[in-house]
């Protein structure tokens, strides 16, 4: 089983960093990719987030594990693979190398998920941390999780076996989720009553249905189950810029350039 640094060890040559690349301490946004492995659209996300003077870190759980695309979609998209309690040991072990790297906010950072990668996020809510072997982790720290200070979902897959059915999040960080209205992975309705249940044990949550379908941002869904939707992407990018800037204080002074670089 994997330390918390040996697991960002394995992740952090496939971690993408926008925004300013000096030494400043900032506020963070982390995202995750849904169970198709990573796409253009959580690129895009990370650009505009960083447009707000912010760092932006785009993790990508399957590239350092050898998995392709079809790899991901017949084993982590049906559930028979990687689900989100495993995964959220990725999410810790990032919080633990931005941690480590002296340049986060760890009071501020902002944890955004799609799909697979909101599943993993919200089970990482779930779980106390308390003992060797949760998230999969030989030595998982709740105070790194307990210190995350917002959350942006993009149509979470909360269907079962996610864990946020039946275990009540144990830590609270404010919360935002787009929910598609047409999604064939989690009904819209269930996924405002597992929202709610959420803010009833304390989050302050808020909820935006799309008039769209899952993974409405993923430019080559064209399907009838899953089709993009330019507005709705727009829509939803526009409702991170507005929840980042009400959640996470933003640097006085604009970035001088979109950087881009790989590795931690």
């Amino acid at each position: 089983m994997q330390t918390m640094a040996e697991r960002y060890a394995l992740l952090e040559k496939y971690i993408t960093i926008y925004g300013p690349t000096d030494t400043r301490v900032l506020p963070a946004i982390v995202l995750f990719h849904g169970c198709g492995g990573m796409r253009p659209h959580i690129h895009a996300y990370a650009k505009a987030a960083a447009s707000l003077g912010i760092r932006a870190y785009v993790v990508d759980s399957f590239a350092p594990r050898g998995w392709d695309r079809n790899f991901a979609v017949s084993l982590i998209c049906t559930g028979a693979f990687m689900q989100g309690y495993e995964r959220s040991g990725d999410v810790l072990s990032v919080l633990w190398g931005l941690k480590q790297s002296g340049r986060v906010d760890m009071d501020n950072v902002v944890l955004a998920g799609f799909s697979h990668g909101g599943w993993s996020i919200m089970d990482l809510m779930t779980q106390a941390l308390t003992v060797k072997g949760e998230a999969k982790l030989a030595d998982p720290d709740a105070a790194l999780a307990d210190r995350v200070k917002g959350l942006f979902l993009v149509y979470p897959y909360i269907s079962f076996p996610a864990r946020s059915n039946s275990k009540p999040w144990v830590r609270h960080p404010k919360t935002f989720a787009v929910l598609a209205e047409k999604d064939h992975l989690t009904p819209l309705k269930h996924a405002k009553k597992i929202f709610a249940n959420v803010t009833a044990a304390g989050a302050a949550v808020e909820v935006l249905p799309m008039a769209a379908s899952h993974a409405f941002d993923e430019e080559d869904n064209k399907g009838m189950v899953m089709a993009y939707d330019a507005e709705a992407m727009q829509m939803s990018i526009l409702a991170m810029l507005k929840f980042l800037r009400e959640t996470v204080p933003l640097p006085e002074e604009a970035p001088e350039a979109n950087a881009v670089a790989a590795g931690g």
